[in-house]
């Protein structure tokens, strides 16, 4: 019994002092695994916050809007070229607020050199280019010294204090809308790749320079980023395609090789057309107006108008309102069953009969084809509708005679009047009775969003019996969220 009891105390006292060894063996684990957990915890933080601190700055970093002075222009001519199309340049140029320069192939003579003129950029004499080759059947080498503009004017800008976003070319026929540009810019982050223009009118011209390449008449934006890598390898590229045609080409094959595909805006305008361009005009994108080319190969868009006054007169309209220049707005007269379209700043057209909004849209053949090739050259990019043969039958055109704007209430008035032609009309239920338009409006001032995903405006036939029924007032505004356009019955 005496040998049972000591045996079982000192089994006891053995089981407590494992129990107690294994205790303290767990809290030194719990401690040493809390330590590790609380370093590992402040390493990730450590971590996280150095990642979120670098993303920040690289691009969520909030930057104020796109502005013309971001902005740098390389604006390709010749001393051939330059004197007689430098007057258009005039028009859209702002010397105060606008950088770049205009690429010639020699020094001018001094009795056109304009180099202080503060009305025009400067004159920049282009590198020489006869190292490279060009093999384009009767062809114009000087394509690969416009294509250069793009290197030459990247390494004369980026170096300057100013911030450059983004590097837009053209020719010097290449008529841009400076605010509708910026606009157009700002949906775009020049921190990323973006090469930005749009395709010819024509689907020939496009099968044979690429259906993805911005043509540079329209005009070509570039973001800063891609521009300063692009300058980097260019001349490496231009020595591969000797045998493309133009400069546009070769800027377009380099892009290719860097990955990059064209980002779509069809603001911009080659206007590869002859003739009337009317049709073309009357039914704009949504998308703002941003260039408009090869403005001496088309009729003068206003009536007794030379080409370029023509142009000039349309910057009226453009000053006050650029953003709604050549925005299409159809409403619908019921009590004569006219069909009204407004092309804001150019022209208003009324046809005697209702259309639906899809066929109002459709592009009418007023021009001709740039070339004369027959079969694809003959082939839009676009939905045409033909005109009537005979001018007496078709829509009756009023075009922009001024435009004004109310100090009191920011009201924006636009006057339009018909072209005269000898035709017989019903003096009752013709439109051709009318002789003035009136349009009423407000300032087209579109948010990123609405830039985005632009809707069309609506309109309305505004009560009047003005000179008898001969003045139709109109007013634009903007449609209401669940508002269709369409004839009401």
């Amino acid at each position: 019994m005496c040998l049972f009891q000591r045996s079982s105390k000192t089994h006891c006292s053995s089981s407590f002092s494992t129990i107690s060894t294994r205790m303290i063996y767990c809290i030194l684990f719990s401690v040493f695994t809390f330590l590790v957990y609380l370093l590992l915890s402040l390493s990730l933080f450590q971590s996280k916050e150095t990642i979120n601190a670098y993303v920040f700055s690289s691009k969520d970093q909030p930057q104020s809007p796109t502005a013309i002075d971001h902005i740098v222009f390389g604006i390709a001519s010749s001393i051939k070229t330059w004197p007689a199309r430098r007057e258009y340049v005039k028009l859209w140029w702002d010397a105060q607020r606008m950088r770049g320069c205009v690429f010639v192939d020699r020094p001018l003579p001094s009795f056109v050199n304009h180099t202080n003129s503060p009305l025009l950029p400067p004159i920049c004499v282009s590198e020489d280019t006869s190292r490279f080759r060009y093999t384009w059947t009767n062809g114009d080498r000087s394509a690969i010294r416009i294509a250069r503009c793009v290197i030459e004017t990247v390494r004369m800008f980026n170096t300057f204090s100013e911030e450059v976003r983004w590097y837009v070319f053209g020719d010097d026929d290449t008529i841009f809308i400076p605010e509708n540009l910026v606009r157009t810019l700002s949906k775009y982050s020049h921190t990323s790749w973006y090469y930005i223009g749009a395709s010819s009118e024509i689907y020939y011209q496009n099968s044979l320079f690429g259906h993805d390449m911005a043509f540079g008449g329209g005009g070509i934006a570039i973001s800063s980023s891609l521009a300063n890598v692009l300058a980097k390898v260019f001349d490496s590229c231009i020595e591969r395609y000797p045998h493309l045609y133009g400069g546009d080409s070769r800027v377009h094959a380099c892009m290719l090789e860097l990955g990059v595909g064209l980002s779509h805006e069809p603001g911009f305008h080659q206007f590869d057309v002859r003739g009337n361009a009317l049709g073309i005009l009357t039914s704009h994108s949504t998308r703002p107006l941003v260039s408009l080319h090869h403005m001496t190969h088309i009729d003068p868009i206003f009536p007794n108008s030379t080409t370029f006054s023509a142009v000039s007169h349309l910057f009226s309209a453009v000053e006050l309102d650029p953003l709604r220049i050549f925005q299409v707005s159809v409403c619908y007269d019921r009590w004569h069953s006219w069909t009204i379209s407004v092309s804001w700043g150019y022209a208003v057209q009324i046809e005697s009969r209702h259309l639906f909004l899809g066929d109002v849209l459709r592009t009418q053949k007023t021009f001709r084809t740039w070339i004369n090739y027959g079969g694809l050259a003959r082939v839009y990019t676009f939905n045409t509708r033909d005109v009537h043969p005979d001018p007496c039958q078709r829509p009756a055109t009023f075009f922009m005679e001024h435009v004004s704007s109310s100090p009191g209430d920011g009201t924006i008035k636009s006057v339009y009047k018909q072209a005269s032609q000898n035709c017989t009309y019903d003096p009752i239920s013709s439109p051709r009775k009318i002789e003035e338009v009136r349009v009423f409006s407000t300032r087209l001032d579109p948010d990123i969003r609405q830039l985005k995903a632009p809707r069309r405006q609506c309109c309305d036939i505004l009560p009047t019996s003005s000179n008898g029924g001969k003045v139709l007032e109109i007013r634009i505004r903007e449609c209401k969220e669940d508002e269709f356009i369409y004839i009401h019955p």
